[in-house]
């Protein structure tokens, strides 16, 4: 075969390779069709590993995709004492513990406020995840939970989030782990009596910036209120946590230019 086949051959073999490349990487989701996307989306049930891990939520929920989402790494914040104390007035109430397939959540009792830049937000729940979400300055505690409160008023939402740390027994944990929903769908309801204020740190500093829900449809309506200072679980309680609830962390998301600001206590 004359020098100049080989050659035309060996182009065009190395044109179809690049054309079928292109076709793979639009099928594996950088350019879906919108009938693939449609048919990727019936049924889709998010999950946080598999093939409907967090790299796919935005293809079926476009706001987790957003300039504005949660969690974030931590780093550098500015240091502004003008921001106010973080003191909730919450009530010691009966509560329902819930496995809903993706956390325990705790559901409270309405009565629980948190005043915050002069309006009133109602704690709804808490819940759990395995790892933390937030990290501080790339490091990730074993535990986090968010205590979520609402605005009526306005609809938006202000999440405070503890980190756990290995040490002595928790209490209120203990508490929740007596009640604790092992499979998804079991419902304990009026399982214990907890006060969410045992939640928080005695040291309230904290982190706050304006971010999302960590999980579907990740709606960008949220201050988050972080603490700086975790509080103490054992290794028992730490593994029993992650037991159930299997490494349900979203990874951290870009900051996009939003200022994180510190209060210090």
């Amino acid at each position: 075969m004359k020098p100049f086949t080989l050659l035309a051959v060996s182009s065009s073999l190395m044109l179809w390779g690049c054309q079928f490349r292109t076709l793979d990487e639009d099928l594996s989701g950088t350019a879906l069709s919108e009938t693939a996307t449609e048919d990727f989306c019936t049924d889709y049930h998010w999950e946080y590993e598999g093939d409907h891990a967090p790299d796919t939520w935005s293809i079926c929920y476009g706001t987790c995709g957003g300039d504005a989402q949660s969690p974030v790494d931590i780093w550098n914040p500015l240091t502004d004492n003008s921001l106010q104390t973080i003191h909730p007035d919450y009530e010691e109430v009966p509560t329902d513990i819930i496995n809903n397939g993706h956390t325990v959540e705790c559901e409270y009792e309405p009565g629980s406020i948190l005043m915050l830049n002069g309006l009133p937000y109602e704690l709804l729940q808490f819940h759990f995840h395995a790892g933390s979400e937030h990290t501080v300055r790339g490091k990730q505690y074993p535990l986090e939970v968010h205590l979520v409160h609402r605005n009526v008023a306005t609809g938006k939402l202000a999440v405070i989030g503890v980190f756990f740390q290995r040490g002595r027994s928790n209490p209120i944990l203990q508490t929740i782990m007596d009640h604790m929903p092992l499979q998804e769908g079991d419902h304990y309801a009026s399982a214990a009596h907890i006060d969410a204020d045992n939640l928080l740190p005695d040291n309230r500093t904290y982190y706050t910036y304006s971010g999302s829900l960590t999980t579907p449809p990740c709606s960008e309506i949220v201050t988050w209120i972080v603490m700086d200072k975790p509080i103490f679980a054992s290794q028992a309680q730490l593994d029993a946590f992650d037991n159930v609830l299997h490494d349900n962390f979203r990874p951290v998301q870009p900051i996009n230019g939003r200022t994180i600001r510190k209060r210090v206590d």
